[in-house]
């Protein structure tokens, strides 16, 4: 099976929206905020590992408390995966922090200084 494939972007996908399923409703770790969110999903062709991107609305303690908290049910995690989803190969499941919204929002506000400043200019 090809990275791109449309198999894989579907596998990728039920993959994502299983993971978000559990990780909102299964797992009771106090550590895993409440804004937690599984921001993609990449298997490889092989199904033997996933990489899982996780964005989580917080502070840095916030992040790493979470990312830990993931860590530590990993195994949970992919047993209730494996159950839900009918794959050859439940994959290994590696979490990394996404931040990509944060860093579209630190520079969507940049974007808005940088226009408010220009409109005071223009109205001198």
């Amino acid at each position: 099976m090809r990275k791109n494939s449309i198999k894989n972007t579907r596998i990728n996908g039920e993959v994502q929206r299983e993971l978000s399923s559990i990780i909102r409703n299964e797992i009771k770790d106090p550590r895993i905020a409440m804004m937690t969110s599984v921001t993609g999903a990449a298997v490889a062709p092989d199904l033997k590992t996933c990489k899982v991107y996780i964005s989580v609305l917080g502070e840095e303690k916030a992040k790493a408390d979470t990312l830990s908290g993931l860590r530590s049910a990993e195994g949970y995690i992919r047993r209730m995966l494996a159950k839900n989803l009918n794959l050859r190969n439940t994959p290994e499941l590696t979490f990394v922090l996404d931040e990509s919204i944060e860093y579209g929002v630190n520079m969507s506000k940049l974007i808005d200084t940088v226009r408010e400043k220009e409109k005071g200019d223009e109205n001198e």
